[in-house]
């Protein structure tokens, strides 16, 4: 019987590849890429530091600042000097000179790298009339050797603040002309703003009248 001319023709199967070998993809299938991964090295890059600025520092003393003013940290060593070149630049005055005890104290002393805290400080205050300055010394005094070169000879008004110092703190000033109580009675035993001091009273007395207890 002759073939049926209007059968469909059935789709001959694509030929295999060669060797084995698949087929190309369709084209409308995406190419897979390929990517090489490094493997991962021990190398640290070389990340150089901040440089430190320089302290800053006036007369080969060390600056800091604080509230606005300028602060300047002299041992006591290089206290009276500093205060003379101080006055050679317009620094005439000695407003103050005081003292403070910090044992205890557990906060920061905001003191610039370099400057070792000790127990007691004299704060002294400068001021320039003609620039309408103001300057602060912090000498740190050590407690086994409480004494700081007077600026009586510089400065001849410090007289009484330096003798206040003594009398509350026992801080001696070399070279004052007159290091003696001005608050308590001579007699009295003892610095009464050391930390480690107890509180006291004087009686009041009054004339013909005996004192209170």
């Amino acid at each position: 019987m002759a073939p049926d001319d209007d059968a469909p023709e059935t789709p001959e199967p694509a030929a295999e590849a060669a060797d084995g070998e698949q087929a190309d993809a369709p084209a409308d299938e995406p190419a897979v890429v390929t990517t090489e991964v490094q493997p991962p090295t021990d190398e640290v890059e070389d990340v150089q530091p901040e440089p430190i600025p320089p302290a800053e520092m006036l007369h080969g003393v060390l600056v800091s600042r604080s509230r606005g003013q300028v602060v300047l940290h002299p041992s006591r060593e290089e206290y009276l000097d500093l205060v003379r070149r101080l006055r050679d630049e317009g620094y005439w005055a000695c407003l103050d000179v005081t003292g403070v005890d910090y044992l205890g104290y557990r906060a920061e002393r905001e003191l610039p790298p370099g400057v070792t805290p000790e127990r007691f400080e004299v704060v002294a205050m400068l001021l320039n009339h003609t620039e309408r300055s103001r300057l602060r010394l912090r000498v740190q005094v050590p407690e086994d050797d409480p004494t700081v070169p007077s600026l009586f000879p510089v400065h001849p008004g410090v007289m009484a603040p330096e003798r206040e110092v003594y009398d509350m703190f026992g801080i001696t000033f070399e070279g004052h002309p007159d290091m003696t109580r001005i608050l308590m009675p001579d007699e009295w035993v003892g610095h009464p703003l050391r930390k480690d001091e107890h509180s006291g009273r004087i009686p009041v007395q009054f004339k013909g009248t005996a004192s209170g207890h």
